[in-house]
């Protein structure tokens, strides 16, 4: 059950204002019974719950007396310092992911060779996404038809939004579909494109309907490929990452030439 714990008050606290909500205003002495909060605890629970502005002294009168704030208004209350509260650690969350970053780009990257995959829908679009986000330089997208068992709409805002954050910091993309992907987008998606998309100078779109395969090129050295479910056509089975700098010269250069064919997207 929710209760006033939960909003940040401690026990004795709480009990001491569902207490002054029954008793009407009362002195310190008298809810310290009604309460069974300590004699000793009561005037520093008082001088808490006051400051949460969920209580009003009568300071004129001998022995002082407290009154209880409505519980619609002490409850709004509380939730604002809450609110405010999750708002400064949101805060301070943030600047600690920004030192962070610096510090952790810093490190030099690793050459390797490396490879992992995602199978199913969902791992295959956050894999996507997350090395879409990786980007330093550029990205190539290849993309030949729609998966049936996507959202294409939800997935296709997904990618917009790392498109865009990528465009920000100074990542190049060039992105080629056939005229059937291009059908499978929302009129929605159609919209974002055109407002945030296609006026930027470092994306570039067109089509060409000789493309068989979905893939992305990332920074020239790593290489995202859809793999098609060999049991259904049409649908994605996962995904593939490798980071071969060697391999991803290959697939580009198969890319060049029908990019070099393709037609400037008129969405």
């Amino acid at each position: 059950m929710a209760s006033l714990r939960d909003l940040g008050l401690s026990e004795y606290e709480a009990r001491a204002y569902r207490s002054l909500l029954n008793t009407g205003p009362t002195t310190a002495k008298e809810l310290s019974r009604a309460s069974d909060v300590p004699m000793g605890r009561i005037y520093d629970v008082l001088n808490s719950i006051e400051q949460y502005n969920l209580v009003r002294s009568q300071t004129a009168s001998r022995p002082k007396k407290y009154v209880a704030v409505e519980p619609s208004t002490a409850l709004d209350r509380l939730l604002e310092d809450k609110k405010r509260e999750l708002e400064e650690k949101a805060d301070q969350y943030e600047s600690i992911v920004d030192d962070l970053a610096d510090e952790l780009d810093a490190a030099e990257p690793v050459e390797e060779q490396f490879w992992t995959a995602a199978v199913g829908p969902e791992e295959t679009i956050d894999l996507l996404l997350e090395r879409l986000a990786a980007a330093d330089r550029d990205i190539v997208m290849v993309s030949s038809h729609p998966s049936p068992q996507w959202d294409m709409q939800a997935v296709s805002e997904e990618i917009n939004a790392q498109l865009e954050d990528a465009l920000d910091r100074g990542v190049s993309i060039d992105l080629l579909m056939t005229r059937e992907m291009v059908a499978s987008m929302s009129e929605e998606v159609g919209r974002r494109y055109r407002e945030t998309l296609q006026q930027r100078e470092d994306f570039d779109v067109r089509t060409h309907d000789d493309v068989t395969g979905s893939f992305n090129i990332i920074d020239g050295v790593e290489v995202c490929i859809q793999v098609p479910n060999p049991l259904s056509s049409g649908e994605a089975f996962g995904m593939i990452d490798l980071k071969d700098p060697e391999f991803a010269a290959n697939v580009h250069e198969e890319f060049a030439p029908r990019w070099t064919e393709a037609e400037p997207l008129e969405f």
